[in-house]
C-alpha cells in the first residue's frame, strides 16, 4: 500500500506541475505582449527628434562619445532631452533593440541618467535621455575656475551619489549591469550638483565588431 500511494502522489505532483505550466504559458505570452506595448511607447518619431534638435545642427551638439553624437533638444511639451545618435550599428535586428530599450529604461535610480526612450528609423537609432543641465564632471576637474566650486563637502557628495549608483546597478537592479566605461566625463551633474552615471546598459545597445582591433579607445573601469 505504501508503494501505491507513493506512486499516486507522484504522479498527483507531476499533474500539479504541468497544470501550473498550462497556466503560466498564457501569462507570459501577456507579459511579453504588454512588454512590446511599453517598447512601443517608449517610441520617438524621427521627425519629432529632428524638429527637437533643429535637425542635429552644430549649435545643439553636446558632445562626441565613443558610441556616437549628443544632442540637446526641446520637444514639443517644452522638456528638454539629450539625444544620443548612434554613430555605428548596433548589430541586432529592430526587435531585439526595442527590446534591450525596454530593459534599460526600466533601471531607474536618481544618480543614473533617465533613458526615455528611443526612435529607430532606417539607419537611424536614437536614444532619448533626460538633460542634465551642468555638463560632466571632468569640465569641473579639469577647469581651474570651475574647480574651485569642488570643496571636499561637494566632492564627497558627488562621491556617495556614484556609489549609490554604481551599487543599484551591480547589486540592485535586475539586470546586474557592469558599467565597464566609467570616467569623470560619464558623471553628469544636475542643477544641485548631485551625479548622475551615464552611459551605462550601452554594451547592451551597441554590439561592437569584436574581430577589429581597437586599441585607440581606452575604456574605464
Amino acid at each position: 500500500m505504501a508503494v501505491v500511494a507513493s506512486v499516486v502522489g507522484f504522479l498527483l505532483l507531476l499533474l500539479c506541475i504541468w497544470i501550473c505550466l498550462r497556466c503560466r504559458k498564457p501569462r507570459e505570452n501577456e507579459e511579453s505582449a504588454d512588454g512590446m506595448i511599453k517598447a512601443e511607447s517608449l517610441q520617438y518619431d524621427l521627425a519629432t527628434v529632428r524638429a527637437a534638435t533643429k535637425n542635429f545642427c552644430e549649435g545643439n551638439k553636446l558632445g562626441q562619445g565613443g558610441f556616437g553624437a549628443v544632442y540637446k533638444g526641446k520637444l514639443p511639451n517644452g522638456q528638454d532631452v539629450a539625444v544620443k545618435r548612434l554613430s555605428s550599428a548596433s548589430g541586432q535586428g529592430d526587435l531585439e533593440f526595442k527590446n534591450e530599450v525596454l530593459l534599460v529604461a526600466k533601471l531607474q535610480h536618481r544618480n543614473l541618467v533617465r533613458l526615455f526612450g528611443f526612435c529607430l528609423k532606417g539607419d537611424e537609432r536614437l536614444l532619448i535621455y533626460e538633460f542634465v543641465p551642468n555638463t560632466s564632471l571632468d569640465h569641473f576637474i579639469f577647469d581651474p575656475t570651475k574647480c574651485a566650486q569642488l570643496d571636499w563637502e561637494r566632492r564627497y557628495k558627488i562621491i556617495g551619489g556614484i556609489a549609490r549608483g554604481l551599487l543599484y546597478l551591480h547589486e540592485d537592479s535586475r539586470l546586474r549591469i557592469i558599467h565597464r566605461d566609467l570616467k569623470p566625463s560619464n558623471i553628469l551633474l544636475d542643477e544641485d550638483m548631485n551625479p548622475k552615471i551615464a552611459d551605462f546598459g550601452m554594451a547592451r545597445l551597441v554590439v561592437r565588431d569584436e574581430t577589429k582591433a581597437n586599441t585607440s579607445r581606452v575604456v574605464g573601469t
